[in-house]
């Protein structure tokens, strides 16, 4: 398990580096970022408009908030969402509960066809990656699909924690083109963007930190 893991991890930093497949497959960590937004700004009181998913996997949740604080929260909750789940995946995966990612995936991706994402690409993404991931399941070996649900939550791991560092990085050098550090520097205006940046990686490293050492007390 520990060296399939750090294989798996390898190869998903390697194919997210590819240009057009790499983007397609890094696209699951888009999709968990916003879904992070959306189900934080239900749970504070707020809407969801929609959500678009775009092919250099950049997204923008189109959100309405009941208070400022519900902003804040939405705001802050994409890049944790998704590095935590991230590790509960790894969590999962280590606890042989293959069954349970397999539910949250198929959850998300319904979800968000269903009733979030409307632009083309998004859609377009939604259902190939939905219709492929279900058609796996149907056919697939059991080792087979345990390596892809490996693979992917590796995946979501590593991109995770690289958008958190691309972010950081933006903060620092391009403030206001920081996607969410840069808006949460508007809801705050005290707290400029980079220290959001560094929030956004830390937090990120830490996840991935807790799931490396859990595959290593295996």
């Amino acid at each position: 398990m520990k060296l399939q893991i750090i294989i798996s991890l390898i190869l998903a930093f390697l194919l997210t580096q590819a240009p057009l497949i790499g983007k397609y497959f890094a696209m699951i960590n888009t999709m968990i970022h916003e879904t992070g937004h959306s189900l934080v700004a239900l749970l504070t009181g707020g809407e969801v408009r929609t959500i678009s998913l775009f092919p250099n996997t950049s997204g923008v949740t189109m959100t309405g908030h009941s208070s400022w604080v519900s902003q804040l929260l939405t705001s802050l909750s994409g890049y944790v969402f998704a590095s935590f789940i991230g590790y509960f995946f790894f969590y999962l995966i280590i606890k042989g509960h293959y069954r349970w990612m397999v539910y949250i995936l198929l959850a998300l991706l319904l979800i968000n066809v269903l009733f979030w994402v409307r632009n083309l690409y998004g859609v377009f993404w939604l259902v190939t990656f939905g219709a492929g991931f279900i058609w796996l399941l149907r056919t697939g070996h059991q080792t087979i699909i345990q390596y892809v649900l490996v693979f992917i939550a590796c995946l979501v791991m590593v991109e995770a924690v690289s958008s958190a560092f691309e972010i950081m990085l933006l903060s620092l050098f391009s403030p206001s083109q920081a996607g969410d550090a840069a808006n949460l520097a508007r809801i705050v205006p005290f707290v400029p963007a980079p220290i959001f940046g560094l929030m956004f990686f830390g937090q990120a490293a830490y996840f991935f930190w807790l799931a490396f050492r859990k595959v290593f007390l295996i």
